[in-house]
């Protein structure tokens, strides 16, 4: 069984190039990231790509003194490979429900919202419209277009869709105007 690592400990050694803390991250994150990409319509060799495409992320943000000390690097790690794995379906437009789907792991996930792009979503989210923001939040929810459009009180299903879609633009607009966000460009959203 692996010995814990503090994140502090984990940050110090990646930015010296400690094998031990790469090896550690390798050996308690990946199988959390393979399990997550394998439910999300991906192969084994996805999450080995995406799972390093991650690690550079994270070896340049320490590199660049750009990580507190105090981060979540399993959550970040975490929160990165999910995202570059959207990005990946996205462009090679592969559709799947991927809402309330959670990696079983060890450690809190409530935590991910320490990492530095879980902080700048949810500033965005702050910043919508109230009435996007509900939206959003049925729609995470599982809640379907009907129940969406009874609740908001829309004329259709299809008005309920389209104001899904609408709202997670302008989120994505938000996210992508954020001067924290110029650090995650290899993310298209």
């Amino acid at each position: 069984m692996l010995k814990k690592h503090s994140d502090r400990k984990l940050i110090e050694g990646i930015k010296k190039g400690d094998d031990k803390s790469v090896n550690y991250l390798y050996d308690s994150s990946f199988d959390t990231i393979k399990n997550y990409i394998l439910k999300n319509t991906g192969t084994e060799d996805d999450a080995y790509d995406i799972f390093q495409d991650a690690m550079m992320v994270l070896f340049k943000k320490v590199q660049l003194n750009n990580l507190g000390k105090d981060t979540d690097v399993k959550g970040f790690l975490f929160g990165v490979s999910r995202n570059l794995w959207h990005e990946h379906l996205r462009k090679n437009k592969i559709s799947i429900d991927i809402q309330g789907e959670e990696p079983v792991d060890d450690f809190d996930h409530t935590t991910l919202l320490d990492t530095p792009i879980e902080q700048i979503v949810q500033r965005a989210f702050l910043k919508l419209k109230p009435e996007c923001r509900k939206v959003l939040e049925m729609a995470s929810e599982g809640k379907d277009y009907s129940a969406i459009a009874k609740k908001m009180k829309y004329s259709s299903v299809d008005y309920a869709r389209r104001k899904k879609y609408l709202c997670k633009e302008a989120l994505i607009k938000i996210i992508k105007a954020d001067p924290e966000f110029k650090d995650y460009d290899n993310l298209d959203l």
